[in-house]
């Protein structure tokens, strides 16, 4: 590294400005013309380094290695997924849980599930299904930005780390994170009444950071999320329950689908696997079956 250059994080990108944290001066940085001619894709999380072109401004040499990438939002470094959901207005999707945790899971990421708004819901009913995701290993915390209840906890988990909120819009994620930094102050927004789903009320993917150590990433609220690239034998590997009875299937490349002594689909039966974990999966499989066969 030449000696004047500098190593930052990249904590938010906007109209071909990066801006850099590095200690703590935050620098505007612009990307250097062979860096843009390999059209490498920077963005927020990206360990870069920088010269120095004046007191705030820089521009970016060289892109380090990353230790992790999340597509979608697009995030690298990161540490841990914070997949929040409400579990009140709008209720939980499962499937849409199960295809966060997918998401996660393919981009090699460990994921927390934290339930919002637990004032507005009673704990019994989410219990049975919250149980089974912590028996297949991911720790859920439930908690009120609005009671303050569980934010410690939360707090507890993120302090350290690079996480990222994910989810669909209206479960609260930017009121969370006003609970966990009041100092952030950021938009929130009504779930609208009329279609039940939460106002996009964050913009763009930004790196904050915590005044107990680490960052956070606020990012647009959604609820699709697309497996265009995963091909349909990989999905099997994203289920953690399904893994210990892969090699108890008759065939080695089941798919847990059609085929016959299939390990997966006995413990369906059994209910050692959640039925609608199994459902979420056949409809996941099914769409990326079609993906690729439109692909191709």
């Amino acid at each position: 590294m030449e000696k004047n250059w500098q190593i930052g994080v990249v904590i938010r990108a906007t109209s071909g400005f990066y801006y850099v944290q590095s200690g703590t001066r935050q620098v505007s940085c612009k990307l250097r013309g062979r860096l843009k001619q390999t059209r490498y894709s920077l963005c927020v999380g990206d360990r870069v380094t920088f010269s120095p072109a004046g007191t705030d401004e820089g521009n970016i040499e060289e892109v380090l290695p990353r230790d992790s990438f999340l597509k979608r939002p697009e995030v690298a470094n990161v540490d841990q997924a914070i997949l929040t959901f409400a579990a009140s207005q709008p209720q939980i999707n499962w499937g849409l849980l199960d295809r966060f945790l997918v998401l996660a899971e393919y981009s090699g990421i460990p994921a927390v599930i934290c339930v919002n708004k637990l004032d507005m819901a009673d704990p019994e009913e989410l219990k049975p299904f919250l149980d089974v995701y912590e028996r297949i290993g991911y720790p859920v915390l439930q908690v009120s930005a609005k009671t303050g209840d569980g934010i410690h906890n939360l707090q507890q988990r993120l302090y350290g780390k690079i996480s990222v909120f994910a989810g669909p819009s209206g479960v609260g994620k930017s009121s969370l994170l006003n609970a966990i930094e009041p100092g952030l102050q950021l938009v929130t927004g009504e779930l609208s009444q009329k279609i039940g789903r939460g106002k996009h009320t964050t913009r763009c993917a930004e790196l904050l950071p915590l005044a107990g150590g680490g960052y956070v990433v606020d990012t647009p609220g959604f609820s699709l999320t697309e497996f265009v690239e995963m091909p349909p034998e990989q999905l099997r590997f994203q289920y953690r329950e399904f893994r210990d009875k892969l090699a108890e299937c008759r065939f080695s490349s089941c798919l847990h689908y059609r085929e016959p002594q299939c390990a997966v689909k006995l413990a369906v039966q059994n209910d050692e696997i959640a039925a609608w974990r199994y459902e979420s999966y056949l409809e996941l499989l099914t769409e990326i079956q079609l993906t690729q066969q439109r692909r191709f």
